[in-house]
């Protein structure tokens, strides 16, 4: 628990160290023009916040394999590495928007371009360096146990990335909500790896226990955001943190042979992309609006729902969406268990 202390001690107590740093350089949140009324109360209050995320998850990391007999992993270094990856982008992003005064940051071509060729590295490195399983899997990498072959793995592996990470990103739009979010599902993960590691003979995971590390490691840094994070937010992770926490996401998943199971526990932010995908296709298609606004956390809003409201209510959809996760991941345990 070393690595998931150290993450959320330093996350929260550095937090509000940067809060000032950042009001001093007047560096803070724009909102989107076509975004709820009522948000533009929160203008100018400070972004960025992901640095934090991202440093205490890699000082977490570290620190939770000094004095311990887990040592550093290919797939945990490789998962780290993917965090400060799209962190960067999203910092870059964040910058922009800082700069330019608005709530447009990196054009959308050079937002994607840097995902894919972050999601391709990350996907190559996993084939070749990793070694990880390549094929389709649930709960365990022979199940359902269809062979994609390296091409095949690494192609959904960048989709999957990707589109983790542009789904928290969507999700980060009220006060806590990605954060709060993402802690139930790094807690579940850093279960599942601990499971994975005791039973060796049914996972075959050799870096399961670090993968469960990092997950300590990304709750406690998100868990001590929040602190500050929640409503009324004192201050915003912006792109820095929602991209690299879905990414991190993503990895732990397609590392741990988790890949379906993913759309459960991430189900929350599965339900935000598709209210967004829906709206948009709906609305070019027969030129109306299945919600009031996308995501879906502000069609609640308008419907009159109080802020802090919608975000509990997802925290909870969220908390028992991971534990559904959770709970099917050990229900096949039982069933392999009783073969084995």
């Amino acid at each position: 628990m070393v690595a998931g202390g150290v993450a959320l001690w330093l996350a929260g107590l550095l937090t509000p160290v940067l809060v000032r740093r950042l009001r001093a350089a007047q560096i803070g949140q724009h909102i989107r023009e076509d975004g709820p009324s009522h948000h533009a109360v929160k203008a100018g209050t400070p972004t960025m916040g992901g640095v934090v995320i991202v440093g205490a998850v890699i000082v977490g990391f570290v620190f939770g394999h000094l004095g311990t007999h887990v040592g550093f992993t290919r797939a945990g270094i490789l998962t780290c590495g993917v965090i400060v990856a799209f962190g960067l982008i999203g910092f870059l992003d964040d910058i922009i928007k800082v700069r330019n005064r608005r709530s447009l940051g990196l054009n959308k071509r050079a937002k994607s371009g840097l995902q894919l060729a972050f999601g391709i590295a990350f996907a190559v490195l996993s084939v070749t360096w990793v070694h990880t399983q390549t094929t389709l899997s649930a709960t365990r990498f022979s199940l359902p146990g269809w062979q994609m072959g390296s091409i095949g793995w690494a192609v959904f592996a960048v989709l999957v990335v990707v589109g983790s990470s542009n789904a928290v990103n969507l999700t980060d739009g009220l006060d806590g909500l990605a954060a709060g979010s993402s802690t139930f599902c790094f807690a579940v993960l850093a279960i599942m790896g601990y499971w994975e590691f005791r039973h060796f003979d049914i996972y075959h995971g050799g870096s399961a226990l670090d993968l469960g590390l990092t997950s300590v490691a990304l709750a406690g840094a998100c868990l001590g955001f929040l602190w500050w994070n929640a409503a009324p937010a004192k201050i915003y992770m912006g792109d820095t943190g929602s991209l690299a926490i879905g990414a991190g996401l993503a990895a732990l998943c397609l590392l741990m042979n988790l890949d379906l199971l993913l759309i459960v526990i991430g189900g929350l932010f599965v339900i935000e992309t598709l209210s967004v995908i829906i709206q948009v296709f709906s609305y070019r298609l027969f030129r109306r609006r299945v919600f009031k606004m996308a995501p879906i956390h502000h069609h609640f809003e308008l419907l009159g729902w109080p802020e802090t409201t919608v975000i509990v209510r997802f925290w909870i959809l969220a908390g028992l969406l991971a534990a559904l996760g959770l709970g099917l991941f050990y229900a096949d345990f039982l069933k392999v268990s009783e073969v084995v």
